[in-house]
């Protein structure tokens, strides 16, 4: 691509003006849910013994019958024809990332030659998608296809175009799962059911507990036609070559900086069908990197919010190609600036309305914090590799322990505060309670007691009041931060479906839980008071856990030999670390909990091996592609430019002279004949090293290799790619570069 088309193409997507979005009458909270079949719609179109029995169904008191499926599927087709659907479908979350759907009309014959719009009970409830053409790890083969998905009535129906989306799981003929929605309900159930009786030793009158989940997610937007110009982003999601900009985001200005108008019209187009759709988008902002930007919502149960991630990923596709764009998820699309990621925001709330990962206002509620914040601490310390695992990918391995992204060593930050008071509670120093027992002195103020107190800073600015400060700082290298009621689990990357962070993290927690409280009981009925022998487990915990505890800055040399001797969880290399799925402790965590068996993690292990050797494979062929195809062609031509321009200078100038003018396009002769012999000899390599692994049977022993020898091998051409980049005349250079994609005016 020559220069001027280049930047005719520029010109044209920068002059391009913002898609006008119709103003709406309506304020937010009018339209909100209007294309979801949520609690008032059920009640509207629904009979009321039906509306009461869903309501049972949805909050899991009740199973659903099909006589009540045929009423409900009765009025949601009602409901859906009204806002001009025609077609439904299941919509499901196999293991590729992703989300599938398969779209059936609202069409029967009607015995007479003709057609009826029909959609019954059984159509809501269960469908057979073709489970053998979705990643399985062995679990389907080719000849056996048969699969079933069923409807998830926790997760609201919504029509999305003309299409009645029913939220559902996915598993195979014999019953194993094929998705992230089934595992993710087991492990709420399993938290509901431990955290309950946890939570029951301090509120009797709990019966259900929730876990929570807020997401932030991170993502870049490009120009619609540079993007069509850069085959690595069309085939891998990032520019696997490209010298840095001479600006990118070394001055800070991005970050919360003022949104561009055509960025902004995007922003309002996807909030406005979002909130349509029932997800509760709150937050926008610019992002530290240049073209890259955030939306958050509102908090909401896990499974709800899971969904409501994979649904707004897909609609922000859509919306940015309305808008001359195009939307980047991978976690490091651009090299030497922010990548991208998806905070998860988890805590844990009751059914009476209590959160408890919270600080209360009295000691008995502050020890129910310190309790789940200790357990929590169980949870990740026992399983800080698995969660490692749940979060790695070929794509997010780019972005850990680099420019803010927490490192790929899993720790926790509790801020000053809480380690304090966790120190005081591991040396027996106070106590919670000011009633008898290891009492503090008569006058001073327990570490319980100070705990959730916000103390007041005063600024001494005119016209400024005084601000509340939080209890805790924030420090942006721990991968599992405290910050204040909730823990973030900053190393989910921004493309990857978060329910695999959360499977993990509520089992591990259900887990931890369940020992907590068979350990409590033991010493109740060993005669120890109630509140005695949950303190005496929760300083043993402590002490257990305080490993995972870091405050200190994660990036440091000195922390990663400090968290191996602590016995944490070091490995860097992706197949490697995909080992712990098969943990003995894994297995064993997993089918206590009754999340996952054995071959279901055997399987999610081969899967996720075999995603990480095809995402390198499709980078090295397209690496090699673009190497010799684009650069090598390119930088020849311009070679020879060269050494016909050093050719006249002889002919016209004396010898002395004509030396002392071709010194520097020799020199870039040269320079060019390096770069050039180095590209040509190691794409060569490249593609060997493909063949090799490619030879190699077992799974794992080939994922390796692709990491070992294949991934190393591309950096290091694109070294001297990158470096072409800047020799070769800008009328040559075939692809849209930095300083052009990362600035949207």
């Amino acid at each position: 691509m020559s220069s001027t088309l280049r930047f005719q193409i520029v010109g044209e997507a920068f002059s391009k003006k913002a898609v006008e979005v119709p103003a709406r009458k309506e304020r937010p909270s009018e339209f909100f849910a209007k294309y979801v079949f949520n609690r008032q719609k059920m009640q509207k179109y629904l009979p009321a013994d039906v509306y009461k029995k869903m309501c049972d169904v949805v909050e899991g008191e009740a199973m659903l019958d099909m006589a009540t499926a045929d009423a409900v599927a009765a009025g949601m087709k009602k409901w859906a024809m009204e806002l001009g659907a025609t077609h439904c479908t299941h919509w499901f979350q196999p293991l590729t990332e992703g989300t599938a759907e398969k779209h059936d009309g609202f069409v029967e014959h009607d015995g007479k030659g003709g057609m009826i719009e029909e959609f019954t009970g059984k159509q809501l409830v269960q469908q057979e998608p073709d489970a053998s053409s979705f990643p399985s790890g062995g679990i389907r083969s080719t000849f056996e296809a048969r699969g079933y998905s069923a409807w998830d009535p926790a997760s609201p129906v919504f029509v999305f175009g003309d299409t009645l989306m029913i939220p559902t799981i996915f598993i195979s003929y014999t019953g194993e799962a094929l998705d992230y929605k089934a595992p993710l309900k087991k492990s709420l159930k399993a938290v509901d059911k431990a955290a309950t009786k946890v939570a029951r030793y301090f509120y009797p009158d709990v019966k259900k507990v929730v876990s929570n989940l807020g997401w932030e997610q991170e993502y870049f937007l490009v120009d619609e036609g540079l993007y069509a110009a850069r085959p690595d982003l069309l085939m891998t999601g990032r520019t696997l070559l490209g010298h840095d900009s001479a600006k990118n985001q070394q001055m800070d200005d991005h970050y919360f900086g003022s949104i561009p108008m055509r960025v902004a019209a995007f922003m309002k187009d996807l909030e406005v069908e979002a909130l349509e759709l029932g997800i509760p988008c709150k937050t926008r902002h610019n992002e530290v990197a240049p073209n890259q930007f955030e939306l958050a919502p509102i908090y909401e149960e896990t499974n709800l919010a899971v969904d409501h991630n994979m649904l707004i990923m897909s609609l922000m596709k859509k919306v940015a190609r309305k808008h001359g764009f195009r939307l980047l998820l991978h976690e490091k699309p651009f090299a030497g600036i922010n990548g991208s990621g998806k905070h998860c925001n988890w805590s844990l709330s009751t059914n009476t309305g209590i959160l408890l990962h919270g600080p209360g206002k009295t000691p008995l509620d502050n020890l129910r914090f310190v309790t789940f914040i200790v357990e929590s601490l169980m949870a990740v310390y026992r399983h800080n590799g698995l969660l490692k695992a749940s979060i790695i990918s070929a794509t997010n391995v780019h972005r850990l322990g680099a420019a803010e992204a927490p490192p790929a060593i899993v720790s926790s930050f509790l801020g000053k505060e809480i380690s304090n008071l966790l120190e005081h509670l591991e040396k027996g120093i106070d106590s919670p309670f000011p009633f008898g027992g290891e009492g503090s002195a008569e006058g001073t103020p327990s570490p319980f007691e100070r705990v959730g107190e916000k103390p007041t800073l005063s600024l001494d600015i005119p016209q400024i009041p005084s601000l509340t400060q939080d209890n805790t700082d924030r420090n942006r290298t721990s991968p599992f931060a405290f910050t204040g009621n909730r823990f973030e689990f900053r190393a989910v990357g921004s493309q990857q479906n978060c329910a695999a962070a959360m499977i993990v993290l509520n089992t591990a927690m259900a887990e931890a839980l369940t020992d907590f409280a068979m350990r409590v009981d033991a010493l109740i009925a060993e005669g120890l008071e109630p509140v005695k022998a949950i303190l005496r487990i929760v300083r043993e915990d402590i002490r257990t856990c305080k490993p995972i505890r870091f405050d200190g800055n994660g990036y440091s040399e000195a922390w990663k030999q400090e968290a191996a001797n602590r016995g944490l969880d070091v490995e860097t290399s992706a197949p490697i670390i995909l080992d712990q799925y098969l943990a003995p402790s894994t297995v064993e965590m997993f089918s206590r909990m009754n999340v996952l068996t054995k071959a279901e993690l055997e399987a999610r292990n081969e899967i996720k091996l075999d995603t990480y050797i095809k995402k390198i494979q499709i980078e090295a062929r397209i690496f090699g592609d673009l190497c010799m195809n684009h650069i090598i062609p390119t930088s020849t031509r311009y070679q020879t430019q060269l050494i016909k321009n050093v050719a006249g200078i002889k002919n016209l100038f004396p010898a002395e002279e004509a030396e002392r003018l071709n010194r520097t396009n020799l020199s870039l002769i040269a320079q060019m004949g390096e770069h050039n012999a180095f590209i040509i000899e190691n794409v060569e390599r490249l593609i060997e090293a493909r063949r090799v692994a490619n030879r190699i049977k077992d799974g794992r022993q080939r994922a390796i290799a692709y990491h070992d020898n294949v991934a190393p091998l591309i950096e290091k051409i694109r070294y001297h790619v990158d470096h072409l980049e800047l020799i070769v005349d800008d009328e040559l250079w075939p692809l849209p570069k930095y300083r052009e994609m990362l600035f949207i005016h």
